[in-house]
This record gives structure tokens, sequence and C-alpha cells, in this order.
């Protein structure tokens, strides 16, 4: 997935989840974040964050603060660009091999998963996380207690009972991670959840992204390490 009409600026404030004010080419810029998590290790002042410029009149701002230089690493936080890259990554490498079709934002109980796949013989649900949280290299989900996370993953258990596989891709936002695993010490039943379904059957895959500042792909298998 490519941005367009990139910006270089300097990271001041973050006055609420939904806005941040913005050093740009000199002048104070608020602008939209587009993720609402807590990112508090990402967005620290005076650091260097990327921005889309929209020319759209509609917009009450200008630009959306779309990835952020933490030290050496370039981190996409755009919680939107996940299921895109997914998409592409799913229609262009085919992963699962030829012959799906692929259709985002399915229904399946009281649920909706990012991506159903079928072919002539196989039918696949695939929810997909995105991931910006790194500690030493070790990247975790989630940076906040998740409800919706852990009622996504019960249900993905339900699915196999049906014939359907499943999977939980976490797709970490950044490229050159040791490994995945659960945040238990922030949300442990999360952790917990994705233990259980695992031993159910539940695939859980992990993968790094091509990171650049107006660009986003998926790349290399990352390890996952469930269990405290």
């Amino acid at each position: 997935m490519r941005y367009d009409n990139i910006h270089k600026g300097k990271f001041l404030s973050r006055p609420n989840r939904f806005i941040a004010n913005v050093e740009i080419d000199g002048k104070a810029e608020v602008c939209h974040v587009k993720n609402t998590g807590r990112c508090k290790e990402l967005l620290i002042e005076g650091c260097t964050v990327w921005l889309e410029h929209s020319d759209s009149e509609s917009r009450k701002t200008a630009f959306d603060l779309v990835a952020v230089e933490k030290g050496d690493r370039l981190i996409n936080m755009d919680s939107q660009a996940p299921n895109k890259a997914v998409g592409e990554w799913l229609r262009e490498k085919m992963p699962f091999g030829e012959g799906f079709s692929v259709y985002p934002e399915k229904k399946y109980g009281n649920s909706r998963f990012d991506f159903y796949l079928e072919s002539q013989d196989r039918k696949i649900f695939m929810e997909v996380k995105g991931c910006t949280l790194e500690k030493d290299g070790v990247v975790l989900f989630p940076d906040a207690p998740t409800i919706r996370g852990v009622k996504h993953i019960d249900e993905l258990s339900h699915c196999l009972d049906e014939g359907y596989e499943s999977y939980i891709m976490i797709l970490v936002q950044m490229s050159d991670v040791k490994y995945f695993t659960p945040n238990y010490d922030t949300h442990p039943e999360f952790g917990e959840a994705l233990e259980k379904a695992s031993r159910k059957g539940v695939k859980i895959l992990c993968y790094d992204c091509n990171v650049t500042h107006d660009s986003m792909t998926v790349g290399k298998p990352v390890k996952v390490k469930l269990g405290r």
C-alpha cells in the first residue's frame, strides 16, 4: 500500500487520541492521528513523524499522521494500513495457494472478520491485528486491553467447529524484530485466549513489514512465542 503527498514533521503534543500538534516546515499544524491507541512510546515530543496531506476541503485537518521514527526504526502507525497491506498480500502473493477468492469484512456469528477466503475445497476466516508496540526488538499486542480482540479470538475458535480454517494475522508495522508475544502484562486475558485458540487449532501468523515514508508491504515471517 502507498501514500500520496507525504511530508516530514516534528511531533509536539497530542491533546487527545484523535489529533496531534505537529510542526511542518516551521509551521504548527493540527493533524489527524490514524491510530486511537495509546502509542505513548512512539509519540514523544520532538520525534520525527511522517504525514499524508489531503486536499479535501471537507476535512477539519489537512494532514494524517501515518508513521513515526523511533530511534533507528521507522514504524507505520496507521491503524487502517494493516488490512490494506494484508489484502494486497493475499491477492498478489497468494500465501494459501492459487484459486482463492478474497472477501474483506465478512460477517460470521456476532463478529465481522477482516477477511474470508474461499477456494473449491477450503474456507478460511482471518482476523488481522496491527502491532506497533516494540521493546528491545520484541513486539507485543495489544498496547491496551481489548475486549473486542478476545471476542474475535473466541469466534475464530467457533469457526473451526463448522469446518472453517481460522487464522489470526499479527502484522508488525516495522521490520527487523526478534519475535512476537502477547502483552500479558497489559491484557493477560488476550494472551490466554490466544493460547487456548492455538491449542484448538486456530493458526497464528506473524509477519513484519517493509516500511518506508510513503508505503508499507507485508515482509518476512516473525517467530511467535506464547506463554509467559
